[in-house]
């Protein structure tokens, strides 16, 4: 399908669920990012109808290959949308195609938000005192989403996998399964996933996770937040999942000093999550999330590598990507030994 051919039929199908007589789309360009899947610069003009307007907006569709964690398309978009209506601060969901008619891919349709993701630009970008104010943001923001849990949740998560107190359990399982299916052992991951076991902590909150909540993951302008993006990953989870990702080693983009993020001191992050739930943040749990983010980072990056090694997708960026697991196997290496059976 050429580009011309693709637009229309991108047009064609806005047009039917805006209602309107007709609309035109334009093409402009792949955007950065999104090693999972593709996202297109697109703007929309839509001639008439109750959704009559101009749209700077994003298409966002599969890649040509994927991995198994990864939501399709329509999940994705539901939960998009349930942050949204839960006050989040995310680009807003337009449309949703789920069948790959039109494209030949399913995909589905937001607002354009600007501003910086790729973490290392967003990190020179900001000042100590704009980090920290980013910092206490994000984990107010972050709060919102796990305002969500399983008993409030809209229908349109009903897909979501039920999870109890045998989450982490569950958790060491899935992670041995997808190491026995990459063509390479893993002595460090399969040892610190039985760390991970034996130290764990109680569960006994579930709310809406991120699961990929990270620098990288959001973007902000003049330090400002502007969207929260990427919810491929998302699910059922002990909520202090995603503070332990955030504050992650191998998620500071080399700022090893600013541990929340690399942008600022965990102090802000936490006073923020705080802020948004009214508790104090319980350390003792993030540390634990913190320290075996490694695991499910590394696992994904050996994944991704081998979506090139294999040729479904030969790709520099997808190889180089496979080798971020040796980084977790450092991290992993450094911190398990220093964590205590978990509360």
């Amino acid at each position: 399908m050429t580009l011309a051919t693709q637009s229309q039929a991108v047009a064609d199908f806005i047009a039917g669920v805006a209602q309107a007589s007709r609309a035109a789309v334009t093409i402009l360009h792949r955007l950065g990012g999104g090693a999972i899947q593709e996202n297109w610069a697109i703007d929309v003009e839509i001639a008439d109808g109750p959704q009559a307007g101009r749209y700077e907006a994003v298409l966002r569709s599969d890649a040509v290959s994927g991995i198994a964690e990864s939501w399709p398309r329509a999940k994705e978009y539901a939960l998009i949308a349930a942050a949204h209506a839960a006050g989040v601060t995310v680009p807003e969901p337009l449309w949703l195609e789920p069948s790959g008619a039109v494209t030949g891919r399913p995909f589905y349709v937001m607002r354009r938000v600007k501003g910086i993701a790729q973490g290392r630009r967003l990190l020179r970008s900001l000042e100590d005192e704009a980090g920290e104010a980013l910092a206490q943001r994000l984990g107010a923001e972050v709060a919102k989403l796990h305002r969500i849990r399983p008993t409030t949740a809209p229908d349109t998560l009903a897909f979501l996998p039920k999870v109890a107190s045998d989450l982490i359990a569950r958790r060491a399982a899935h992670y041995r399964k997808s190491l026995d299916a990459l063509p390479e052992p893993q002595p460090v991951l399969e040892w610190a996933i039985n760390r991970m076991e034996d130290l764990a902590p109680p569960i006994d909150t579930i709310a809406l996770a991120h699961r990929d909540f990270r620098t990288g993951n959001y973007m902000a302008e003049n330090g400002e937040l502007t969207a929260i993006l990427d919810f491929e990953f998302s699910g059922w989870s002990d909520p202090y999942e995603d503070l332990g990702w955030f504050c992650a080693r191998c998620w500071r983009f080399g700022a090893v000093e600013r541990e929340a993020g690399g942008i600022g001191t965990r102090e802000a992050f936490y006073a923020g999550y705080a802020s948004g739930t009214g508790q104090p943040v319980d350390e003792a749990r993030v540390r634990y999330w913190e320290a075996v983010a490694p695991i499910r980072w590394a696992i994904i990056a050996l994944q991704q590598g081998e979506r090139h090694a294999s040729g479904q997708e030969p790709s520099l960026d997808l190889a180089l990507t496979g080798l971020r697991a040796i980084e977790c196997d450092y991290d992993l290496l450094a911190e398990l030994p220093k964590l205590k059976k978990g509360r």
